[in-house]
């Protein structure tokens, strides 16, 4: 796990570098990306309808409503353990984000005329990272129950959401591609982290190391 750790926070650390120096050839892809998308959206109101929904469905208040339900049904069936450990991944991933966003304190896009608004800094993305965040935890949870095709299409669908999820806010030109990369790594790291917290804390209660699979 802790190598896992490793492989993304390696990354993340090269690519806050990279933004913190405004690397050239990062700016040329953000702002192509940005720009790119934009002009499209701009003349396709159907696409800018379908990214806020799908941004809308990665959003703070969705994911509050919906773990703090998954937190409750773990907790009624007794796994206390799960139900604080999908607690502590949400809301310690949620005030990781605010953090990194204020040390980095990168602003978002500026564009004429856009097609959405956002509040705040940019850098890391918070949809990114609570998408990437929310996959893996339910991933966590239920993946061990799961084998076979259904196994393999629960990671490919949850891969997919978060991917899409991370898009929508560049299509909406509130992120630049850069942000929802640094917030998909950050989100891994964060879990891969908060996993080998929690399988520490049961090695030391002489209970298996908790075994789970991760997008």
């Amino acid at each position: 796990m802790l190598v896992a750790l490793a492989l993304v926070a390696v990354p993340f650390g090269l690519l806050l570098f990279l933004v913190q120096s405004s690397w050239d050839p990062l700016l040329d892809v953000d702002e192509g990306a940005r720009d790119e998308l934009h002009g499209y959206a701009a003349g396709h109101p159907a696409f800018v309808t379908a990214m806020k929904v799908l941004s809308t469905i990665g959003s703070a208040p969705v994911y509050l409503v919906a773990f703090a339900a998954l937190a409750a049904w773990l907790a009624w069936r007794g796994r206390r353990r799960l139900a604080l450990f999908v607690v502590v991944a949400m809301a310690g991933g949620s005030l990781l984000n605010g953090l990194v966003k204020l040390a980095v304190h990168r602003a978002r896009p500026v564009l004429p005329d856009p097609v959405a608004h956002a509040n705040g800094l940019s850098f890391p993305s918070g949809h990114a990272q609570s998408a990437m965040v929310a996959a893996c935890v339910l991933l966590l949870v239920f993946l061990p129950a799961l084998r076979g095709a259904a196994r393999a299409a629960v990671v490919v669908v949850a891969a997919v959401a978060v991917l899409a999820i991370g898009f929508s806010r560049v299509a909406l030109g509130v992120h630049f591609a850069s942000d929802v990369v640094a917030g998909y790594v950050l989100g891994a790291a964060w879990v891969a982290a908060l996993t080998a917290l929690f399988s520490a804390w049961r090695r030391e209660q002489r209970r298996p190391p908790a075994r789970a699979a991760a997008p």
